[in-house]
């Protein structure tokens, strides 16, 4: 391991010395790349300086229990080994698990969408539910969130709510939550007190970058109107609101939650430049999407990920088959344990695929 761990180190030195190149600097596709990959060896780099200081102190020891002839130092040598010896499987299956490449979308910033499917009203007000549990989870995390476009629903929550979420590794944790998410409880509109189940989407998409699509600004059609919602005179005077269609591809987006219309159409175009990028990653992943249970590689949005019981506060992830009973909590942000666990499934699944390559 150490071996794999050096040359990990060698490629970190030589990405950073790249780093500083002018060619490099100059090429800002090449720099983004290269900037992604140094920050993914950090933390490896950490471990293996961790790594290597446990097992020379270990073979100091032993070293010394080999040479050393009075017994008080044979004594502190052997309680060094016996204290070390127990730290380098821990330490060695740290790294394994580091050391599977990972997906370069994770590091980005993510568009979060959460739409109320099957259920009428009542899939809408969950669907503001989950809204509001995904600003707690953000908030806990430091993540800052935009609200970019939404549709209220008729009796509450949102028809569809979109937000930028940005911060550190925003896509590769929230990428987990795509896919349909249940709900069984009773609803505010029932009389007769019968438990229904309704549905709501979320899709996560990471956020693409100018370097990642190139969008053509001839191929869009825009088309403006007034704004809705709050926001005083302003609203109902001004076309602000804007309409992008792409015309390749029929991809429609609509934002009205800047004040001007320049504003709504730079925002637009990038929640274009998004879709389409989400095209391409879909495309990209299409031949492993089948491969492993959390559907993270498909981002596939029509199947059912997760449950929440009401009547139980039971809150069960099905791509895992693991089950809480803590649903209040979870509905104010307390998800990091659902997504730690697919991310050791995910992990365990990408080590068997590795050792059967």
């Amino acid at each position: 391991m150490l071996e794999k761990l050096e040359a990990i180190y060698n490629r970190f030195k030589q990405v950073e010395e790249m780093l500083s190149q002018p060619d490099i600097v100059a090429d800002m596709k090449r720099f983004t790349q290269m900037n992604r990959e140094y920050k993914g060896l950090q933390s490896l780099v950490e471990k293996y300086f961790e790594y290597r200081n446990l097992v020379g102190n270990i073979e100091s020891a032993r070293e010394l229990l080999k040479t050393e002839k009075d017994d008080e130092m044979r004594t502190m040598a052997k309680g060094e080994v016996d204290m070390l010896e127990p730290k380098v499987a821990p330490l060695e299956e740290e790294i394994r698990v580091l050391m599977i490449p990972k997906d370069p979308e994770d590091s980005k910033n993510a568009v979060l969408e959460i739409r109320g499917g099957t259920g009428g009203d009542e899939a809408s007000i969950f669907a503001g539910d989950l809204y509001r549990m995904y600003m707690y989870f953000c908030d806990k995390r430091g993540w800052k969130t935009e609200l970019v476009d939404f549709t209220e629903g008729t009796a509450g929550g949102y028809k569809e709510v979109i937000i930028e979420v940005s911060g550190d590794d925003v896509y590769g944790i929230l990428k987990y939550e795509s896919g349909v998410h249940r709900v069984q409880r009773v609803p505010e509109t029932e009389t007769q007190g019968r438990v229904h189940t309704s549905a709501a989407t979320v899709v996560v998409l990471p956020e693409a970058e100018e370097v990642d699509v190139y969008l053509n600004p001839a191929d869009v059609d825009m088309q403006t109107s007034r704004s809705g919602g709050a926001g005083g005179q302003n609203v109902n005077k001004i076309e602000s609101k804007v309409q992008l269609t792409h015309r390749p591809s029929g991809l429609v987006v609509v934002c009205q939650v800047e004040r001007t219309q320049n504003g709504n159409r730079e925002r637009a175009m990038v929640m274009l430049r998004n879709k389409l990028y989400e095209i391409e990653l879909q495309k990209h992943n299409a031949n492993i999407a089948g491969k492993r249970k959390t559907m993270v590689s498909s981002g596939d949005r029509s199947a059912k990920i997760r449950t929440y019981n009401y009547p139980q506060s039971r809150v069960t992830d099905h791509r895992i088959g693991f089950t809480k009973y803590n649903l209040p909590e979870v509905m104010t942000g307390e998800i990091q344990e659902f997504i730690d666990q697919l991310q050791v499934a995910e992990n365990a699944e990408k080590l068997k695929e590795g050792m059967t390559l």
